[in-house]
Parts: C-alpha cells; structure tokens; sequence
C-alpha cells in the first residue's frame, strides 16, 4: 500500500484559516483540507509547502510553528502531514486546484466535512488556539 508523506499548511489571517475543499476529480473528492501536497525525494516538509503553495495558490508564506504530525490509513494508501501554521507574504490567492476555497473561523472548523486525515490537526490547532486565548485573559 502507498504511503504518502504530504506537508499542508493551517494559513492564519485575521482570526480565520484557509480551509480548501478538493476538487470532484481528486482522490476524496469535495472533501476539505489543508492547502498543500506530496513531499518529493530530497525535499523538506517546509520546502515542499513553500512549492506546493506556489503551485496551487500562487502564494508565498512565511511558515511558523510544526504541529504534530498526523497519519491516516484511507483503503488504497496511508498518508502521513506535517501540518505547519503560515502567514501570507505575497501574491494574490488563484485556484488552480481546488472547487473552492473559504476562510473559517477556528471554532467552526469541524462544520466543513474534512479529509479524515485532517481531524487530528483540527483537533491540535484548535486546541493550540484555545489554550493561547486563555493565556491572553
């Protein structure tokens, strides 16, 4: 069985994150995810986003913080992200991959319907997120 090893990014932008739903011709079709893709040989997780970003969104990013990495078993193939929060430095969002895009609320993440590989980061970020509001009061 394929196991892929894919970076994606939790895109942070004014309290909102980019969530990315896959197109109808993908592999989990119409499911939500975090923007990214495959980590090619020879190449960082941080090098593969800075790529991937490019490719699909036309953006650039300063990358942040790692968050734990997740695995997934799907029936035909295991993947394995490497989650990393990122700012946008440059460019102007364009699909050139997904059906859509939307900015969301942390807290209204779990609404969308996610790859099932994407949960755990969910979980994890909002977490993060809730235990840095809490800091702040």
């Amino acid at each position: 069985m394929r196991h892929l090893h894919v970076a994606c990014a939790i895109i942070e932008q004014e309290g909102k994150v980019l969530a990315a739903q896959r197109s109808a011709s993908m592999t989990l079709p119409l499911k939500w995810e975090f923007p990214g893709g495959k980590i090619e040989a020879g190449e960082s997780p941080e090098e593969c986003l800075t790529r991937e970003l490019m490719e699909e969104l036309g953006v650039t990013v300063l990358i942040g913080d790692a968050l734990p990495l997740a695995t997934h078993g799907y029936a035909d193939f295991t993947v394995t992200l490497y989650p990393f929060t990122c700012r946008l430095t440059g460019g102007v969002i364009t699909m050139h991959e997904h059906h859509d895009l939307m900015w969301i609320e942390p807290q209204l993440m779990p609404e969308l319907d996610w790859a099932a590989a994407d949960l755990p980061i969910i979980h994890t970020y909002m977490s993060k997120v809730a235990a840095a509001r809490d800091a702040s009061r």
